[in-house]
């Protein structure tokens, strides 16, 4: 059997004194995957956070978020792809007031998230190398949607 190993930081602790919410609107273009990573970033700069969790909220249920590989671009393809095979617009849903695509984007969003929590420490979110946040619009065609940021931590 092979070697298991794992290895620890020292754990830190501040006192939680500031809960921050901002509201951020995305423009999208359509059906596809909008990077938000820099905006994030943004408003944990602008709000001086130094250590707490930033939480992500779609205030929608036809576009979802999720945190996914940010170097190669095939990756996004791939999933509008499995996404698309998962939740087709040609089957025979009941429900299409706005539409086709509007039984499969609420399918779709089913299926991924509206909330996601990021960890941050000294400022920055702990995400890994290559994850990027990402806006997933459903529809085909452009929306604007509002996304909630917020921090709860340290400043």
């Amino acid at each position: 059997m092979p070697t298991r190993s794992t290895s620890r930081t020292a754990s830190s602790a501040v006192a939680i004194n500031t809960v921050v919410t901002s509201l951020l609107t995305v423009r999208t273009p359509g059906c596809g995957f909008t990077e938000l990573t820099r905006e994030v970033e943004a408003f944990l700069r602008e709000v001086s956070a130094r250590e707490g969790v930033v939480t992500v909220f779609i205030r929608h249920t036809s576009a979802s978020l999720t945190i996914q590989e940010n170097a190669d671009p095939t990756v996004l393809r791939d999933l509008t792809t499995a996404l698309s095979r998962l939740a087709p617009e040609d089957a025979g849903w009941v429900h299409d007031t706005e539409g086709p695509d509007d039984m499969p984007a609420h399918i779709k969003t089913m299926l991924s998230s509206v909330s996601l929590q990021v960890p941050v420490r000294d400022g920055r979110m702990l995400l890994g190398t290559w994850q990027a946040i990402y806006l997933i619009e459903h529809r085909a065609r452009p929306h604007a949607r509002e996304v909630v940021l917020q921090f709860i931590g340290a400043i």
